[in-house]
Parts: structure tokens; C-alpha cells; sequence
């Protein structure tokens, strides 16, 4: 016992016996000598022995008489090697690279990029991957994209619905630049809402994703970030055209106010006012529809003082008419002479956004977001009426800054939300507000390529949810290089906004049942769930190309859920989850360059998804077990300044059988099979690049033809006890062609 007590004694002596160098790093800027560079990397040459220079750009670090050569490096400046023959203080000036020769490295871009460095698993989606396919809104951008499914929620309102690790969107956070944008009202239709050309990349994160904005996501978080006015093309014309006889404009125009300001003016435009029964059911197989979508976007930057803001001025009228081909909505609304749909919907949105950064401390920077929408739909379904109006305020303020040094970063700050809700369901009204306040505070430490983690946790209070704390997690481990170990855990929670998110069970001769208990949203219990994810990315060389390929599982794991429950097919019953509710999902991602200008993409997806109905544990209606997708495009000419070029893109993907909802309470005739059969589609497209100014397009959708022949359950008695569209699982239309064009002056 006293040998270790003199070890222990011993021991602070014998560490500060050995010999150490210190020092501080300073730019080499002629105007002022004190900028320290707080996070720059010291360490010796052929060893493992470095550090990191603290706030103050100062560092200490183990010297031996073997080590000679000084490695100073730091993100934008010169690294420099120094000789060291004896344990002297060190003071050493980098030269910014603002001031070097310029050196061009030319590398080529990932349309689809994942990162090896970060701690969640995040991948972007760049305006490149984009266009491989029309792409005319949010929507229809995820089509190129394994993680994603993409489905239609009925048979008659045309409404495309995506999906992530087996859950639909309502517990995916989607954002627009950071700002929850599809939530509340717009959660049914709002991905419509945003134009394809308006996007400039799309961020998607799988798992609970970050506490900084807000606690609501479950699934997952997707964050579009538009163009900017200072980078995006002075002038930009996209023209559509499709066999469906769609049309669509879109025109961007945008102007240098000063040397500070831009803006720039996006107007979007489709309709399609053709009238399509390919499967002779006596309804559309798409809706006829006319939508303006106008946005303002002014930018702000003076880099000088480190300032950087944006406002968005944005106004959408979205009409939409469905249902049988003889249906006049002058004559017939709401009548039972023949069954019809319409959905008008008027929204504003104001947005702004101000970013400061430090100039003489970069690592400091303080953010603040905010913005008001005023979502307005009068929508009926048949002899169902379903009106909502919401009107939402989010404010984010976000403080970023170090602790010590450039390893140790943090992100703090308050947030507040405010949603008021009317809605108008046949003759019953339901109104409510909710509001909420909260605080957040995230750590991530990065030890270089080795190592990142970060753990945020927030506490909110809400005047309907109550108090609570929501924890997020996400690790990465890198041992060895072009690899990355993910994990990530965290907890979600999320009030239902059970009509607007299902708004197709409208156009269904269903009964509506809310098992009420003491909740406080339509007499129901907030969702909570935890979702815990593990991944693995590793890149390589094959045959001298280079590829990689990425392994995940997640598992969504509710404690409590809005079971909406479609089992009995005389009503459609909405009730708090008693017993258990998971999604698990696994996917194996494989990308491959194999020659020059070709890129190959190829997943397995497997669903697990099953809930504790009041009938039984069951599988979730219309959700494939086995997904298979793959993606082949090829670009010729890609040599730098080449003018014309030619683009080739073509995607393919099979689904396994889904089950389909318990049919048996209906008459022989009105019932469905158990599930549905197998489906593959298969999507192309070919663009020629005439010049950087101007490029044509021509596309196919679902090329086989693949349809899903009776879509509508009881179409020859819609007003029946049997009429149902929402046993959807395949395209309706089948084939559709189209033809569009972009002229852009730089």
C-alpha cells in the first residue's frame, strides 16, 4: 500500500520531469500581429504526438531529442514544417492562402455526398442529383434517392407521400434552411408547395437528428436550402411539359441592388386541366389543377463586419379538383349527383434570417431565425367538408461558439413556438393553440479523423404537452481511413394533427372515431418515441474506381402513438397506443464510379413495421417489407470548359408485396385480397447541354407501364357504404412522358 501511495506522490513529479515545448500561433497579417489562431494542429512529423492550440492560440507539447520536425497547420493558411533542436519557446506566424499562389485542384463533384466526418448520418443531395429527374417540386426530388420512398397517399387527390425508415412524414422534421416549414396544416400537401428549381441542396439525416431545431423529429430531418440571390443565375427559365398535358413555368430573376444587397424574384407556375380515366372507373386518375407559387427573397452580406441575412416574402394559391370525370363543382358540390373534391388553399409566409460572425474571433457566431405563415384550405371530399386554417410563429436565436479550442464546440440558445388551429370537420369544430418555449444546448467534440461526437439536450414547456426534456446522441469512430461508425439515439415528441395528416380517409364512406381520453388534443395523448441507429460507411478502390458502401439500422420505438386504424373497413378510428409500436429498418447502400462519367447506385431496403392494434398485432398497411432500387447515369464531355454535353439517367425500382387493410366487413364484391402484388417501375431520362446558357430534356415516368387497375374500392357507388380510396399502392396513370427546357444567363 505505501509503495502506490509514493507512486501516486511521485507520479505529478516524474509527468512534469519530462521535457515540453510551448508556443502560440498568430496569423501573419501585416496589419495586426495579434490574431491567434485558436485550434490550430501542432505536432511532430512520423509520430502520433500532437495537439491543438487553445482560445488563446497558445500550446504545449512533449519534446524529445528525436523529434525535429514541427508540423503547423490550420483550415485556410499555409502549413508550415519547423526545425526544432532544443525545447524553446515557439512564437510562429501562418500565412493565410488569401495570400499564396493560387493552386487549382480539380476534383470531381458527388451529385449525392456523404460525409466521413460528421457525427450524424447526414448525406446532401445537390442540385445535380436534382436533375436527374423533372423534379418540379420537393415532392417528386426524392425519386433518385434509396433512403426516401415516395408514395401516393389516395386515388384521387394525386398527393405523393414520402417516407423515411418506415415512418411517414408527419415524424420526419422538414425544413426549409433550418426553419420547420412542412408541419401542421401544409403536413399533407406542403412538399407540393416548394418548387424543384427554388431548391439548391437537400441535407436528409437520418435518426432524431439535432435538438437546435426543436424536439418534434422522430424519424429523421431533411432541410432544403434555396438559392441564393447573390449566387443563383441572373436570369433562369424552366419550361415543362408532360403527356399528361401538365404544364409548368418556372423563372428566376435576379438583380445586385448594392454592393451589400441582392434579390431575387422566383415565380412558379403548373396546371393541368385534362381530364384522364386510363382504367375506365368513371374517375381521374390525376386531379386538374392550377397553382401560383411567387417568392421575394432578399440577401444581405457585409463581410467585413461579418453580417450575412436573408428575408423571404413568399404567397401560394393552390387549387385542386378531383373525382368522378362528370363531376361540375358548379352544379354538384356537395351533392350526391356525382362525387367530386375540391381543396383551395392560400398561404403567406414571411421568413427572416440573421447570421453575425465574429471577424476577429470567427469561431463566435450568434444566428437568428423567424418566421410567420398563414396556412388558409376549404377543401371538401364528397359529402365530407374538412376546412383549416393555421397560423404559426417560430423564433430560434443560436449562440456558436468553442471551449478551449477548436475541438470543443457548442451551440446554445431559445426557441419559441406558436401554432393556432381552427378546424371545421363536417359540422364539428375544432380549435386550439399551442404554444411552447424552450432552451437548448449541444456539445460536439471532433478529435480530428478519429473521433466525433456530439450530445445535445433541450427542455421545453408547453401549454398543452407539459414540461419535458428531449436527449440526443450521435457518435462517430473512424479507425481506420475512408470509414465511419455512426450511433446515434434520441427521443422525440410531437402532438398529432390527426385530420390534417390523413386527410385521406375525406374520400372514404368511413365513419370517423376518436377514442377519447383525457388528452388534450382532440381528447388524445402526445406521441413519444425513441429511435436508436447504428451505420457504418466505408469507402474504397475498385478496380482503381472508386465506390463505397454504407450499412444502417434503426428502430423507431414508440411509447406512445396515435394508432390510426384502418382495420375495420366501416370507420376509421384514431386512439392512443396500448401495447407496443416499433418501425425497424435496415438498408445496405452500395455507389460505384466504374468508368469515366458512369455512376451506379444500388440499394436494399427491409421494413419491419408493426403496431398493437385494438384487433391484433399487425403488420402497417401498405408498406413493403423488401425495397431493391438501383440508379445508373452516365455524362459524356466532362472535361473542364466543355460547352456541350449529353446526360443519361435511368432508375429502377422493385417493391415486395404490401399488406393491404382488412376488407372482410365489406360485401364479397368490396373485398381485397391480403396483400397486393409485387411492383417494379422503371424512370429514365436524357439531357442534352447545348451550352452553360441553355439545355433540353425528354423523360419517361414508369416507362413499363405498371397500374394499379381498381384503385378506388366501390367507384360504381362512391356515395355507398363501400367507396374507399385509400387502398393505393402503385401508379394509376401509367406511362407518362415529358419534355422541358433551361435557358440561364449567368
Amino acid at each position: 500500500m505505501k509503495q502506490i501511495l509514493y507512486v501516486l506522490f511521485l507520479l505529478p513529479l516524474l509527468v512534469s520531469s519530462q521535457e515540453q515545448i510551448r508556443g502560440v500561433v498568430l496569423e501573419a497579417n501585416t496589419q495586426n500581429k495579434n490574431i491567434r489562431l485558436a485550434g490550430a494542429n501542432v505536432y511532430w512529423l512520423h509520430t502520433d504526438v500532437g495537439t491543438v492550440a487553445d482560445i488563446d492560440g497558445k500550446f504545449t507539447l512533449q519534446y524529445k531529442k528525436e523529434y525535429s520536425q514541427l508540423i503547423i497547420s490550420y483550415v485556410g493558411y499555409k502549413t508550415d514544417t519547423l526545425t526544432v533542436t532544443a525545447p524553446k519557446p515557439i512564437k510562429h506566424y501562418l500565412q493565410p492562402t488569401d495570400n499564396l499562389e493560387a493552386v487549382t485542384v480539380t476534383s470531381r463533384k458527388q451529385a449525392t455526398a456523404k460525409s466521413y466526418m460528421q457525427a450524424t448520418n447526414t448525406f446532401t443531395v445537390s442540385s445535380d442529383e436534382l436533375l436527374k429527374a423533372a423534379c418540379c417540386n420537393l415532392s417528386e426530388s426524392f425519386e433518385t434517392n434509396p433512403s426516401i420512398d415516395v408514395n401516393f397517399a389516395d386515388a384521387v387527390t394525386g398527393t405523393r407521400q414520402i417516407k423515411m425508415l418506415g415512418l411517414t412524414s408527419p415524424y420526419i422534421l422538414i425544413a426549409t434552411e433550418n426553419i420547420p416549414s412542412i408541419r401542421g396544416a401544409s403536413q399533407a400537401f406542403g412538399l407540393s408547395f416548394i418548387p424543384g428549381t427554388w431548391v439548391e441542396s437537400i441535407q436528409v439525416t437520418k435518426g432524431a437528428g439535432s435538438v437546435v431545431n426543436g424536439f418534434e423529429s422522430i424519424a429523421g430531418q431533411i432541410n432544403t436550402e434555396l438559392v441564393k440571390p447573390s449566387t443563383d443565375n441572373k436570369l433562369f427559365v424552366n419550361l415543362y411539359g408532360a403527356s399528361s398535358e401538365r404544364m409548368e413555368l418556372n423563372t428566376h430573376i435576379n438583380t445586385k441592388v448594392s454592393s451589400k444587397w441582392h434579390t431575387g424574384l422566383y415565380v412558379h407556375g403548373n396546371s393541368h386541366q385534362a381530364k384522364h380515366d386510363v382504367n375506365d372507373d368513371g374517375f381521374l386518375d390525376m386531379p386538374i389543377y392550377n397553382q401560383i407559387n411567387i417568392m421575394n427573397r432578399w440577401q444581405y452580406t457585409n463581410a467585413e463586419k461579418g453580417f450575412v441575412s436573408f428575408i423571404n416574402l413568399k404567397f401560394l394559391n393552390d387549387d385542386k379538383q378531383a373525382g368522378e370525370l362528370d363531376f361540375n363543382p358548379n352544379n354538384d358540390k356537395l351533392t350526391t349527383n356525382h362525387w367530386g373534391s375540391e381543396i383551395d388553399t392560400k398561404r403567406y409566409e414571411v421568413s427572416a434570417k440573421l447570421g453575425y460572425v465574429n471577424p476577429e474571433i470567427p469561431w463566435q457566431s450568434i444566428g437568428v431565425q423567424t418566421a410567420f405563415s398563414s396556412h388558409e384550405q376549404q377543401s371538401y371530399f364528397g359529402l365530407n367538408t374538412y376546412d383549416i386554417t393555421h397560423n404559426s410563429l417560430y423564433a430560434n436565436a443560436i449562440y456558436n461558439s468553442i471551449i478551449s479550442d477548436s475541438r470543443h464546440k457548442i451551440k446554445t440558445g431559445i426557441s419559441y413556438t406558436y401554432d393556432d388551429y381552427d378546424e371545421l370537420v363536417n359540422t364539428t369544430d375544432y380549435e386550439r393553440t399551442e404554444q411552447s418555449v424552450g432552451a437548448f444546448f449541444e456539445y460536439n467534440y471532433d478529435n480530428l479523423e478519429l473521433f466525433n461526437v456530439t450530445a445535445g439536450l433541450r427542455i421545453d414547456h408547453h401549454n398543452l404537452l407539459g414540461t419535458f426534456i428531449t436527449p440526443r446522441l450521435h457518435a462517430r469512430y473512424s479507425p481506420w481511413s475512408k470509414s465511419a461508425f455512426r450511433a446515434s439515439v434520441g427521443r422525440g415528441k410531437r402532438s398529432a394533427n390527426i385530420f390534417a395528416e390523413n386527410q385521406n380517409i375525406f374520400s372514404t364512406s368511413r365513419s370517423i372515431n376518436i377514442v377519447n381520453t383525457t388528452g388534450e388534443i382532440y381528447g388524445l395523448n402526445p406521441e413519444i418515441a425513441w429511435n436508436y441507429g447504428v451505420s457504418y460507411l466505408q469507402g474504397f478502390n475498385l478496380f482503381g474506381r472508386k465506390a463505397d458502401v454504407t450499412f444502417d439500422f434503426y428502430k423507431t420505438d414508440f411509447k406512445n402513438q396515435i394508432v390510426v386504424d384502418f382495420e375495420n373497413p366501416q370507420e376509421i378510428s384514431f386512439y392512443n397506443l396500448e401495447g407496443n409500436s416499433y418501425a425497424n429498418s435496415f438498408q445496405i447502400e452500395v455507389n460505384y464510379n466504374p468508368f469515366e462519367g458512369v455512376d451506379f447506385r444500388t440499394a436494399y431496403k427491409y421494413y419491419d413495421v408493426k403496431t398493437d392494434y385494438k384487433s391484433g398485432t399487425l403488420e402497417k398497411p401498405l408498406t413493403p417489407k423488401h425495397r431493391f432500387f438501383a440508379n445508373l447515369g452516365y455524362a459524356t464531355n466532362r472535361e473542364e470548359g466543355a460547352r456541350s454535353r449529353w446526360k443519361f439517367d435511368a432508375t429502377f425500382n422493385w417493391l415486395s408485396s404490401q399488406r393491404f387493410a382488412s376488407t372482410l366487413g365489406n360485401p364479397s364484391q368490396y373485398q381485397l385480397p391480403e396483400s397486393t402484388p409485387t411492383l417494379a417501375t422503371l424512370n429514365a431520362q436524357v439531357t442534352k447541354v447545348f451550352s452553360p446558357k441553355f439545355e433540353v430534356y425528354l423523360g419517361g415516368e414508369n416507362i413499363t407501364n405498371v397500374r394499379q387497375s381498381n384503385p378506388v374500392l366501390g367507384a360504381n357507388d362512391p356515395f355507398g357504404a363501400n367507396f374507399d380510396t385509400t387502398f393505393v399502392y402503385g401508379p394509376i396513370f401509367g406511362s407518362m412522358y415529358y419534355a422541358g427546357l433551361r435557358f440561364k444567363i449567368k
